[in-house]
C-alpha cells in the first residue's frame, strides 16, 4: 500500500512539473523530452540580433532547435534558471523513446511553435521559410543529457541529417562520455559546464545529488584533450558576482588540466527560477566578466579573442583560426 501511494504521489509530481513547464513555453516530445524556442531564434527571425554562438561559431539562431531528452538531472544548481523540482535523480524513470522519434519530434515542434512567424510583418520571410528546415540542435535546454541512455544515437541520429549538434553536459558521467568516444558518437561541439573553481565551491554552487560529482568531472576534464582529437571541445565557466570570481590560477588549472579549444567564459543572469535562491547583485556586467577573463588568461597561456556584450560571455583560446566560423552550407552538403 505505501509503495502505490509513493507511486501515485511521484506521477502526480510529475504532471505538476510537466504543467509548470508547458506554461514556461516547453513543448514536450514524446516520454520525456522537450523543445523550446529560444529567444535568440525568435529575434534573429524579426532581424534583431542572433545568438553570441552565431558571433562565436557562425550558428544561425533561426534553425537552430533548442531542445533536451530529458527533464532529469543530478544538479540543483543555485544558478540554474530553470524549475528544480525535476533534478532529483541520476535516471531516468520513463520509458525511453528512440533518438528518431526525438528528433523528429523536436522538429515538428519547432516548426509549430514557429507558425506564428509566417504572419508577423516584423518577421524576415525568407529567415522564417528556411527556419522550417533546421540547422542545429543545442541539446541543453533542461536536465543533464548524458542521462538519457542513447545520447550517443541521438547525436549520431543528428549528425546523420546534416545538421551540427552542440551537446552540453557537467561533465559527471565520464564513462557515457568515452563510450561516446569509442563508438565515434560525438557532435560538432561538446561543452563541458565547469561553475566553480575547486571542490568546495562546487558542493555549495552546483549542489550535487551524489557525492562523487567533483572527481566525476576532474575524470572527464582529464579526458577532453583526447576527445579534442575526434571534435571540438569547450569549457562553460558561468561566473557569480560575489561568489566564484575568485581565485583565476585555479580556473587557469582546470583549463590547462583539460586544453579545450574553446573556452566561454558566461556572466549569470538573473532570471528565471534562479532569483529564488540568487540575488540581482550576483550578475556580473559584461566588463566584470571581461576583467575576470583577462586574469584567467594571465595563468593559463589563453588569450581573449571574441566578446558578446549583451550575452556578457567571451571566448578565450590560445590562437584563433580560420575554421573557427563554420561553414554549415557544406557541412550540411557532405552529410557532417
Amino acid at each position: 500500500m505505501e509503495q502505490l501511494l509513493s507511486i501515485g504521489t511521484a506521477k502526480q509530481k510529475e504532471r505538476l512539473v510537466k504543467k509548470k513547464l508547458e506554461q514556461q513555453q516547453y513543448e514536450f516530445v514524446g516520454q520525456h523530452s522537450a523543445c523550446k524556442v529560444c529567444a535568440w531564434t525568435k529575434k534573429d527571425l524579426k532581424d534583431e540580433g542572433h545568438c553570441y554562438k552565431g558571433k562565436f561559431y557562425g550558428i544561425n539562431s533561426h534553425r537552430c532547435v533548442q531542445m533536451t531528452p530529458t527533464q532529469t538531472c543530478n544538479h540543483a544548481c543555485t544558478f540554474c534558471w530553470r524549475d528544480l523540482d525535476s533534478h532529483t535523480a541520476i535516471l531516468m524513470s520513463e520509458k525511453i523513446d528512440e533518438p528518431k522519434d526525438i528528433v523528429d519530434g523536436c522538429i515538428k515542434s519547432q516548426i509549430k511553435q514557429l507558425t506564428g512567424f509566417g504572419g508577423n510583418i516584423r518577421a524576415n520571410q525568407e529567415k522564417w521559410e528556411n527556419s522550417k528546415d533546421p540547422m542545429h540542435f543545442a541539446i541543453s535546454l533542461n536536465g543533464e543529457p548524458t542521462i538519457y541512455p542513447k545520447i550517443g544515437e541521438l547525436v549520431k541520429e543528428i549528425n546523420s541529417r546534416g545538421m551540427s549538434s552542440y551537446l552540453v553536459t557537467n561533465g559527471t558521467f565520464p564513462k557515457k562520455i568515452k563510450k561516446m568516444f569509442d563508438n565515434n558518437q560525438l557532435p560538432t561541439q561538446f561543452y563541458v559546464s565547469v561553475d566553480a573553481p575547486n571542490k568546495q565551491l562546487f558542493n555549495e554552487i552546483d549542489r550535487p545529488l551524489i557525492p562523487d560529482c567533483w572527481d566525476k568531472l576532474m575524470e572527464t576534464l582529464q579526458f577532453l584533450p583526447k576527445l579534442k582529437e575526434k571534435t571540438r571541445t569547450v569549457l562553460r565557466y558561468t561566473l557569480l558576482k560575489n561568489i566564484n570570481m575568485i581565485y583565476p590560477e585555479q580556473w587557469a588549472d582546470i583549463i590547462i588540466l583539460s586544453q579545450p579549444l574553446f573556452v566561454e567564459i558566461k556572466g549569470y543572469m538573473f532570471v528565471g527560477s534562479s532569483r529564488q535562491r540568487l540575488k540581482i547583485e550576483n550578475m556580473p556586467r559584461h566588463h566584470e566578466v571581461k576583467a575576470f577573463a583577462l586574469e584567467i588568461c594571465k595563468y593559463s597561456g589563453y588569450k581573449l579573442i571574441d566578446e558578446h556584450e549583451q550575452s556578457r560571455v567571451v571566448l578565450l583560446m590560445k590562437e584563433d583560426f580560420e575554421g573557427r566560423i563554420l561553414n554549415f552550407k557544406i557541412m550540411m552538403q557532405q552529410g557532417l
